[in-house]
């Protein structure tokens, strides 16, 4: 494990220094805004949820207000500068457990504003938006960010057919998580990115 941590570890450091994802960081910034969610966007945000999850898995509108209330310094979004509109965004809560919960989705007081680990919770990019690498960008720069303030763990869970996506942005996959949302099987991710 202790390999692995550095393997990830070096990777995130290359991605931070070279801008990596299928376009340069410099035309990923001539076309997006990245940066911290606004409380007026939290419904934006909700409706962009409900296209990319299934109903079962999405967080709902309340939720997602809950989670910009009390955490919008753990969401990364990228606005569209033609647009002004959110094209994708990545939100988390901060914790000091290890392990990913299901109650993380749905109890936004389990966010510890200083914990050592991420929690993600969601990653989503608007279907016209998707193969063009903007979900490598986003979590490149959420884990880079997330490093400088002295995180040391993001996690996830995902369904089996995210599993490679995830690898490829440097997550170790522990195997079938002990999450039972939306009623799907899960699988449990890590990246160490300290």
């Amino acid at each position: 494990m202790k390999e692995n941590t550095i393997k990830i570890e070096e990777k995130v450091k290359e991605r931070a220094v070279m801008g990596e994802s299928r376009k340069p960081a410099a035309a990923m910034d001539e076309r997006f805004e990245f940066r911290n969610i606004r409380q007026e966007e939290a419904e934006q945000a909700a409706a962009i949820e409900q296209i990319c999850f299934l109903p079962n898995e999405a967080c709902s509108p309340e939720r997602m207000r809950e989670r910009v209330a009390a955490a919008p310094e753990l969401f990364l979004v990228a606005v569209d500068r033609r647009t002004d509109r959110i094209a994708g965004f990545l939100n988390g809560l901060a914790t000091n457990e290890d392990s990913f919960r299901d109650e993380f989705f749905t109890d936004v007081s389990l966010y510890e504003p200083e914990g050592r680990n991420v929690m993600l919770l969601g990653l989503d990019v608007l279907p016209e938006y998707r193969r063009q690498g903007l979900a490598t960008e986003l979590m490149n720069r959420y884990s880079c960010r997330e490093r400088q303030n002295n995180r040391h763990m993001l996690l996830l869970t995902c369904l089996d057919s995210k599993v490679e996506m995830y690898r490829k942005m440097g997550f170790t996959d522990l195997g079938e998580a002990n999450s039972e949302w939306g009623g799907e099987k899960w699988h449990e991710m890590i990246c160490m990115i300290k």
